[in-house]
């Protein structure tokens, strides 16, 4: 979120009139009034009208162009998401406009959370149908989340690219799922940020710092028993519960 504040603060006065943005960046600033998405920080910075794009897009499989779709989300301008799409359109990638900017964001930011507890489930041994209760389980946190904070999310939005599909494919595959099942493995002894360095070569995770800017808002509203997936996600994250608490999570 610091880096897209500042190069955004460095474009400032030097955009063309009319330019438009969209955001690929998956993520959130938490503030004492609640998260701001990273597309609205570029459109308040900035001045300009900003879309995002989400979607199931494993980037190394988008590279030797197979199949995949994605999801641009809008807000009023519809013609402007669909001149993204057609920039955006492949054979290979299809992409589809939904007019929930803050539906599309929260997808593409909190099913990274989920890929975490997916990943501790696999670090875990625990199969197939707990993975996919863990999945199901965090798809609702997801969506009951989103709609708290942003009342205008429609329910469709989950059933696109960005939702459960985004949601199964990094379950499935994805940093965060590898590295949460190597710290799972190991117990939970060796922190994130060790297995992060060893593990990604320089990329970040995502889902670890997004579990604790989730958790801090749960927290500050009072939402932790609405969602116990989300938090205890976090709380596994930082060492406050073991790796097995992922489906032990109902009793605290």
């Amino acid at each position: 979120m610091q880096f897209v504040e500042g190069i955004c603060k460095k474009l400032v006065g030097k955009l063309r009139l009319g330019a438009q943005a969209i955001s690929l960046i998956k993520g959130m600033e938490v503030k004492t009034e609640g998260p701001c998405m990273i597309s609205k920080l570029i459109t308040d910075i900035l001045g300009i009208n900003c879309c995002v794009l989400m979607g199931a897009n494993i980037a190394s499989e988008i590279a030797v162009e197979k199949f995949s779709e994605a999801t641009i989300g809008y807000k009023k301008d519809k013609e402007v998401a669909i001149r993204w799409a057609k920039l955006f359109t492949m054979p290979y990638f299809l992409v589809s406009i939904v007019e929930d900017i803050e539906g599309v964001e929260l997808c593409g930011t909190l099913k990274n959370v989920v890929a975490i507890a997916a990943g501790l489930v696999d670090g875990l041994d625990m199969g197939n149908n707990t993975k996919a209760a863990i999945m199901r389980i965090g798809l609702r946190e997801m969506c009951a989340f989103s709609k708290l904070l942003f009342p205008s999310v429609r329910d469709n939005t989950f059933f696109e690219s960005c939702g459960v599909a985004d949601l199964i494919t990094t379950c499935l595959g994805g940093r965060n799922r590898r590295v949460a099942e190597a710290f799972a493995r190991n117990g939970g002894k060796r922190s994130f940020d060790e297995l992060e360095a060893e593990m990604l070569h320089g990329q970040k995770l995502q889902g670890v710092s997004t579990a604790k800017e989730v958790y801090e808002v749960l927290t500050y509203r009072g939402w932790q028993e609405l969602f116990p997936l989300l938090s205890t996600v976090h709380e596994i994250c930082i060492g406050q519960l073991p790796p097995t608490s992922i489906v032990e999570y109902r009793i605290h």
